[in-house]
């Protein structure tokens, strides 16, 4: 009896693990299937959006959009309803809605002071548009969708504050006392009063399902989106508004949206409609009258002009160099360049000759004075290999100087005989050459009194360096020091009995 239990419950527990393994196949089979869907095409309409920071003009009015009530636009939101008893505020767009999918990202800011907050906001999508009424501060019996974003509690279940879609064609009266519950397509609870970040909602109409996701406000990260509500086969009118609306009752709340873009959804493989299909004809030929209107106004003052200043002649100016110009500017700025750093060189090898020739006049002056006390053959040998050698390097330097000098007569006159037709031809590549013959003899000159210079000592006569540098006096003495020190000393006695005595008549007043 207790093997056939056993057996029985083995084969239960085969056909538990079977079953679940046959719904986890299942479900990873959909998944994979929604995943492999190809997502729609997503277009930016700006007639049907606004956000900041320039999102009212001078005048308050945002572009595209309409107010009404107690909605106060400004540069970087619009504050739907402030914080007061009994407010109503709506915006809504000018302009209808004639896309068949598309999708909408609504920012927004419900906050308030006290614990429980009233009324709520709602985003609709309305054949009219109902700029005042009793649901959320639009019309009643509407002839489309919205979704409400209701913050108080009518009907004391204390399922608020929560999402609600609610559809309507025109002929139902929203049920207030029972927070319109019994009329709602998909409802969600979602908290979205005094969040640290502003609340995103995402609604989505697309193949007739209509998606509500939800950013509750905690992160900052703007596609942190939860699934609120979903619901399918649902048929709204074909054009309509899009608007917001808040309203407030006994409570209040600040009802602010920071933002509200329009997508239009396309689906794959299908083309979008060009610009002047979506625009209607009586527009289009306002919008060429007003532009046609100004380009002859454009015109008429640019002859104005020219009869005025007919000194100005009207040359067509290039905007673009060709590829000619761009390589004759860069072989001249080149060639402007290795000229202003021979000119440097030649400026510094001028200074160097300079000082090298005073060096030579002072030893000169040196060996005169000195030549009658030295007695003997070899000091005046080597005093004179002295001499010869710093001859030698004067010689060196004038010889680099010359160069220099030749080189920039050949930088300036290739500078002046190029023009445009001749670059790149033989002559100019021989004066490069040239030029860079003379550099790399002006190194090697360089290279050579370098070592030349290492090799001699400061040495006059055998035996003899050159003198130490004088001393220079010292700035302070020791008299100075003292005397310094002892009028310091009495300053600072003085000023530490001048502070006890106003300290002690400070005593006599306590």
């Amino acid at each position: 009896m207790a093997v056939s239990i056993g057996r029985c419950l083995a084969v239960d527990a085969c056909l538990l693990i079977l079953t679940l393994t046959c719904h986890h196949s299942n479900a990873d089979n959909i998944v994979a299937g929604a995943s492999t869907e190809e997502a729609p095409h997503r277009r930016f309409e700006y007639k049907y959006s606004f956000k900041g920071p320039h999102l009212s003009q001078t005048d308050g009015i945002i572009p595209f959009w309409v107010h009404s009530g107690n909605a106060i636009p400004s540069a970087d939101q619009v504050r739907i309803t402030p914080s007061l008893r009994s407010q109503k505020g709506s915006v809504w767009t000018k302009n209808t809605v004639n896309f068949d999918h598309w999708e909408v990202k609504v920012t927004f800011r419900v906050s308030g002071r006290g614990r429980m907050g009233a009324d709520g906001l709602a985003i609709w999508f309305t054949t009219a548009q109902g700029l005042d009424g009793p649901v959320y501060g639009a019309a009643d019996n509407w002839n489309g969708i919205g979704i409400f974003f209701d913050s108080f509690d009518n009907d004391g279940k204390k399922n608020n504050p929560a999402v609600l879609v609610v559809g309507n064609n025109g002929k139902l009266v929203y049920d207030h006392p029972n927070d319109g519950t019994t009329q709602a397509l998909g409802t969600c609870l979602r908290d979205f009063r005094n969040k640290p970040y502003p609340v995103r909602a995402k609604i989505t109409y697309y193949k007739k399902t209509l998606t509500v996701l939800i950013n509750n406000g905690f992160t900052p990260d703007k596609d942190d989106y939860e699934f609120c509500t979903k619901v399918d086969n649902m048929i709204i009118p074909q054009e309509g508004y899009f608007g917001i609306s808040a309203a407030t009752g006994g409570l209040a709340d600040d009802h602010d949206v920071l933002s509200f873009l329009t997508f239009r959804l396309t689906e794959p493989g299908q083309d979008l409609p060009a610009p002047e299909a979506e625009m209607p004809k009586e527009e289009q030929d306002k919008y060429q009258e007003e532009f046609e209107n100004f380009q002859q106004e454009l015109d008429k003052k640019k002859d104005d002009y020219q009869k005025e200043h007919p000194e100005v002649q009207r040359e067509p100016k290039e905007m673009y160099e060709s590829v000619n110009d761009r390589e004759i500017r860069q072989v001249f700025e080149g060639q402007n360049q290795i000229h202003q750093e021979i000119k440097q060189l030649h400026r510094q090898l001028a200074m160097i000759l300079d000082e090298q020739s005073r060096y030579v006049s002072v030893v000169t002056d040196e060996i005169s004075k000195r030549h009658g006390e030295l007695v003997g053959q070899a000091p005046s040998q080597e005093m004179g290999a002295v001499v010869a050698t710093q001859q030698e390097i004067l010689r060196n330097l004038n010889e680099l100087r010359n160069s220099f000098h030749e080189s920039l007569k050949q930088i300036d006159a290739t500078q002046h005989q190029a023009n445009p037709v001749s670059m790149g031809t033989y002559e100019t590549v021989q004066h490069f050459n040239e030029i860079q013959e003379h550099l790399h003899v002006v190194k090697r000159n360089i290279e050579h009194l370098i070592t030349r210079n290492g090799s001699i000592g400061c040495v006059f006569t055998l035996g003899e360096k050159c003198p130490d540098p004088p001393k220079l006096p010292s700035c302070l003495g020791t008299i100075h020091f003292l005397v310094f020190v002892v009028i310091q000393s009495g300053l600072f006695l003085s000023y530490i009995m001048y502070k006890s005595q106003q300290e002690a008549a400070a005593k006599k007043f306590f």
